[in-house]
């Protein structure tokens, strides 16, 4: 049992649930430190050994996982393996388990870029909070790593940066950032000037009240 963002997780059972998959032979979870927002932080890997080549992608897992499993046991990263490694005793050495970027399958997309500039806007922010050096305009937010936690420091972002109050829940709804610019639009809050001159306004007519 590790302990994850304040949740605790038994590996075992994403492990089953992986397991589950028709293309999955073997499967094994790992608390591994992820960098993002340029600070280290504890995130979950699944390492996954094929049936056959080329084996299930990382949508597929998600997907399974998702049906199964509260969103915060779905682990941030997927690695291939030709085969997981073990000691002397049979058991998975977990310590063995390579860093995402040092897999042979982690987490390959195709990227689009952004189009718009509030795609591109969002990009930026996910990159600098997801630690994600490119993301693509139909790249999932959750997918690349993100949790609620990180998806409140986007929506307080987004307000300070962009004048939009959106709620959290308008990212689970719309989670790439090409879906979610209209649910902006929607939400689209008063410029700081124009906010003032309003907020000044109501002074004033209340105090000649």
């Amino acid at each position: 049992q590790v302990k994850i963002r304040g949740f605790r997780i038994e590996l075992g059972e994403i492990e089953a649930v992986l397991r589950e998959h028709p293309g999955v032979l073997e499967s094994a979870v790992a608390p591994k430190e992820l960098r993002t927002e340029g600070l280290k932080s504890q995130r979950l890997v699944a390492y996954v050994v094929a049936k056959d080549k080329p084996g299930p992608d990382s949508g597929e897992l998600r997907a399974l996982l998702r049906q199964r499993l509260p969103e915060y046991m779905v682990p941030a990263a997927f690695v291939s393996l030709d085969a997981l490694p073990l000691m002397p005793n049979g058991k998975v050495d977990r310590r063995a388990l390579p860093d995402p970027q040092a897999g042979s399958g982690a987490d390959a997309r195709m990227y689009i870029a952004p189009r718009t500039p509030m795609e591109q806007t969002l990009a930026t922010l996910w990159g600098e909070l997801l630690g994600v050096e490119q993301v693509g305009a139909d790249d999932n937010f959750f997918d690349l790593g993100g949790h609620s936690l990180l998806a409140t420091q986007l929506v307080y972002r987004l307000q300070e940066t962009e004048h939009v109050v959106l709620p959290v829940s308008a990212l689970f709804e719309a989670p790439a950032s090409c879906s979610l610019p209209k649910r902006t639009f929607a939400f689209q809050a008063p410029a700081p000037t124009a906010w003032g001159t309003l907020c000044k306004y109501r002074d004033t007519a209340t105090t000649h009240l």
